[in-house]
């Protein structure tokens, strides 16, 4: 939606853009712009989807971008208890090179990668591409420290605690609106000695989401376990029609990948590849696998070249409990299809699974039609369908893409009105002038 709008129209700017190099730096601006009614917007890589960034000014003098860039360090590295601190505008690459010098990794990938940075990823809780192995970014999440207009925290003190709530989670997905992030604790892994590929066929998605919940749910351990569609497959086929030695017609096409030791990985893969034959998959090899890992990061920047050749292009993105996946999956569709149909174009609706859980899993939409009128308004119309369709099936309205300002009117069913009432009271403990990123989040 943010590169729809910067096309189509005119895009709002900051009035000004400051750079801070520490915490003191941080909690001079927010008392200043406290006392002075300035909005605040932390920035990190700029790759939000949903408006996230969006320098909304409201009723306030002012509205400021606090770019985190120049907060960029390794603060340091306990390889015996495979931890790390992360300056919050260390960016996805640039973890993994200062991790790597010394051996580690985070293991963090979403598309976003590139250009994403520490700070955003636990401030949106972030999903990677290899979080069937790893976890979500907010597992990852050891400690952080926090700068609000109220005063700094510093919180988590041990891998695991009974000591009240755990105030991580405040700040955990909390988009910039409690307080600026400026360190993260992680935890890290060595680098994997070994890494095996193998891609599946499935004759139709529902038999391939039930391979990957027996997969899921028994515990094989892949660190990527992914499936793509019949839509999503027969665009990735379209120009071959084949995948390695194997002839591909139709179906569905699994990604699966395994990281570690020699010995861990050969396992593992054994385990989840028996899995997946006993459930109707055809092993396509190591080369679809090994394509898709080439390009996994190139799929959101092809968006520039659609629009410029009049296409509309646009994602979206959930998750549910694997009982009701299909059903979400129908209603998404239908309500994608019609929405743009009513708009006087018909629309490709792709799908893929791409997080997996013991209980459910992501539905990741990918949405191509014709341009017709004012496309971002043409586009708010399916992305509301899709969305009432989301909350109407009792799905969560946003898996990883984090709430910002697109998806905030769907908080209230999301969280129930009480649950509202908890977020507002947080907003004015640690931020009574409601300068922190106004508009997003909290209905």
């Amino acid at each position: 939606m943010d590169l729809l709008r910067r096309k189509q129209s005119h895009q709002d700017a900051p009035d000004a853009v400051l750079l801070p190099g520490n915490e003191d730096e941080i909690a001079t601006v927010l008392r200043y712009c406290s006392q002075h009614g300035i909005a605040v917007v932390p920035f990190g890589g700029g790759t939000s989807v949903v408006g996230g960034l969006d320098p909304i000014r409201g009723s306030f003098a002012a509205v400021v971008s606090l770019d985190l860039r120049r907060l960029n360090a390794l603060h340091w590295l306990d390889q015996i208890s495979m931890e790390a601190e992360l300056g919050a505008g260390v960016t996805g690459p640039d973890a993994e090179r200062l991790l790597g010098e010394q051996g580690f990794s985070l293991g963090h990938f979403p598309q976003s990668f590139r250009f994403a940075t520490i700070g955003g990823f636990a401030a949106t809780r972030s999903s990677g591409q290899d979080s069937a192995g790893y976890g979500r970014f907010n597992d990852m999440i050891r400690g952080l420290t926090v700068v609000t207009p109220a005063g700094v925290l510093d919180l988590g003190r041990a891998p695991e605690s009974a000591a009240g709530p755990d105030l991580r989670e405040l700040f955990t997905g909390s988009e910039g609106v409690f307080g600026v992030i400026t360190r993260v604790r992680l935890r890290v892994h060595p680098i994997p000695e070994s890494v095996r590929y193998e891609a599946w066929s499935f004759p139709d998605f529902a038999t391939g989401a039930t391979a990957l919940r027996a997969v899921t749910q028994i515990g094989t351990g892949p660190t990527v376990l992914r499936l793509s569609d019949e839509a999503e497959t027969g665009v990735n086929l379209a120009t071959t029609g084949r995948i390695g030695e194997q002839s591909v017609t139709g179906g569905c096409l699994a990604i699966t990948l395994f990281e570690g030791s020699a010995a861990h990985t050969e396992s593992r893969h054994a385990e989840t590849r028996a899995v997946l034959a006993a459930h109707g998959g055809t092993s396509l090899g190591e080369d679809p696998a090994r394509a898709w890992e080439h390009g996994r990061f190139d799929a959101p920047y092809l968006r520039d070249s659609l629009l410029a050749a009049g296409a509309l292009c646009e994602t979206l993105e959930t998750a549910t409990t694997w009982s009701n996946l299909a059903t979400l999956k129908s209603a998404v569709t239908e309500a994608l299809t019609s929405a743009l149909a009513e708009s006087g174009t018909p629309a490709l609706v792709m799908c893929h699974i791409s997080h997996v859980y013991p209980t459910g899993a992501s539905l990741y939409f990918t949405v191509v039609a014709g341009q017709r009128g004012d496309v971002t308004q043409q586009w708010m119309a399916a992305k509301v369908a899709a969305s009432e369709a989301i909350s109407r099936s009792g799905a969560t309205i946003t898996h990883h893409h984090a709430v910002g300002a697109d998806h905030r009117r769907w908080m209230t069913a999301e969280i129930g009105e009480l649950g509202v009432k908890v977020l507002q009271a947080v907003k004015q403990a640690v931020d009574p002038a409601g300068i922190l990123n106004p508009g997003k989040l909290i209905p």
